[in-house]
Order: structure tokens, then sequence, then C-alpha cells
């Protein structure tokens, strides 16, 4: 077992993930990153090692799982070390037309990861996901910080709630933006998929509010690469309800980080509704520009 080769750790602060994060080298002097998850988190882990194992063979750039185990920890993964660049750093920088090009590249990437189906006793996904919408307005409403513009974005969602009926259902990557990305010899490589879950792959695209924050061209390639140029308008009036509902979930979510991720979220707030004018648009503008 590798995970017995390790032979030093060096932790990992970034990111949100409540999974330990190291860079670990072995004897041998190779690195990995190593994950150590809750114990209760278990199955989950195995349930995505199965699923990393398929996208794998579909060829799905991406940080490659070595090996997955127990330790006095919890459960530890192992994943091979990329060695390259945060996307978020390097991508804002690059000319529009680059920016545009990475967005297309992960449009094509995420669709490919929606090609696994989700498994067949799945809940319908219109009740799922408006029981959920409940729970957030719920919340939101009653976690005591309120931003401005807010009944604009719950008017929304009360008066949208059949946008996403029939919906089809397969796996997420749970965290798909530009924080979970990587260019390693100037390629794009997909990290982090802890937070997978199952759903309408069309909600997968909530978080692409950190690539509109970041780089537009980007975002906008994102969509572009997945559709073929063609996102039709139906998937508009999903994915303004989905960032909607993020919206509110964001702000009880960071209250519980502190002040400093609050703000973060009440500014990304503001940006929302400027983009989708008060929610009078379903189309965000840095798309149309």
């Amino acid at each position: 077992m590798i995970f017995d080769e390790i032979l030093s750790k060096e932790p990992i602060k970034k990111g949100w993930s409540d999974d330990q994060k190291y860079c670990a080298t072995t004897k041998d002097g190779t690195k990995y990153l190593l994950r150590v998850a809750a114990i209760d988190k278990s199955r989950r882990c195995k349930v995505l090692s199965s699923i990393l194992e398929k996208l794998s063979i579909l060829n799905v750039p991406m940080c490659k799982l070595i090996e997955i185990g127990e330790c006095q920890q919890g459960t530890y993964t192992l994943y091979e070390w990329i060695e390259g660049l945060d996307a978020e750093d390097v991508l804002p920088f690059l000319p529009i037309a680059e920016q545009y090009q990475y967005g297309l590249e992960a449009g094509q990437i995420v669709r490919q990861i929606h090609s696994i189906k989700a498994p067949k006793d799945q809940e319908c996904w219109h009740t799922r996901f408006n029981r959920k919408t409940d729970l957030k307005i719920q919340a939101y409403k009653g976690c005591g910080v309120r931003f401005p513009g807010d009944m604009k974005v719950i008017t929304y969602l009360e008066n949208h709630r059949n946008a996403f009926i029939d919906r089809p259902q397969s796996f997420q990557h749970g965290d798909y933006h530009i924080g979970n990305m990587m260019l390693a010899h100037d390629k794009l490589m997909i990290i982090d998929f802890e937070r997978y879950d199952f759903g309408d792959p069309w909600e997968e695209f909530n978080r692409i509010v950190w690539c509109a924050q970041l780089a537009p061209p980007f975002a906008k390639g994102i969509i572009d690469g997945y559709f073929d140029y063609k996102p039709p308008r139906n998937f508009w009036e999903c994915l303004a309800f989905y960032i909607a509902s993020n919206t509110l979930s964001s702000i009880y979510w960071a209250l519980s980080l502190g002040k400093k991720d609050l703000d973060i979220m009440m500014k990304q707030s503001q940006d929302v509704l400027l983009w989708y004018d008060g929610f009078k648009n379903i189309i965000p503008s840095w798309y149309e520009v």
C-alpha cells in the first residue's frame, strides 16, 4: 500500500472542504495529494472511487485516484499530484480569446462528466429540488442576515418552480468552477470531486458565478462548449433558478464561517442581481457581451 510508504505530509489549507488535505511524499520521493475524510463518509468515498474509475476510462482530464483505504483518522484517498497552477490565478490574466478557449474546453469536459447516469431509484428531480428550495428560502429568512434586493431573488424562485420539470439526472461534479481547476502544461485539469451528487446536469452550472466574477469570457465559453454554441432557452430559465437558489443558501452557509466569507457572498449576491437586472432577464449580462 502506497499509504504506508508516506514519509512526510504538508497540510493544504486552501478551500472550504471538511477533509484534511496534504501534499504527501513517499519514500521514493513521489508526491501525492492525500485527503482524509471522516469515517462516516466511507461509503460516499467508495462510490466516488467507482465513478472516478469510469471517468478515467472516458479520459476526463482530472486528478486521478490512486488508492483508497481506511486509516486511524478516517477514510483516506490518494491522488496523483498535479504539477501545475491554479486556474483562478492564471485564467483572468490571459487574453480574452484564450480565456474563452479554455472555457470551451471546460464545457466539453463537464459534458463528458454528465454522461454518467444517475441511479435509477433517484427521486424525481422536480419534487426534490422544489423541497430543497423551500428549505433554502426558510433558512435564509431565518438566518438574521439579508442582502439588498433579496425579494427579487425569492420572487423569481416562487414564480419559476416549473422550469425544471422532467429534467433528466446524471452524475454531477458538485462544485464545478474555476477554483477547482488547474492548468498543467497548458492543459485544463479538473480537481476536487468530493462534493459530487446526482441530479439535473444543468444544476452543475450554479457555480459558474465564480467563473463569471473572475473571467467572464471563460464562463461564456463553458456554456458554449457544453451546448455546441446553442444553449436552449429552457437552460437559461433553469440556470437563473439554480443561481438564485444558491445565492440565498450561500448567505447562511457563509454566516457560519465568519465575516470574511460572508462579505464575499454578500458581494456575489449583488453581482448576481446586476447580471440578471434584478431577475427581469434570464440571460446574464456577462454571457451577452
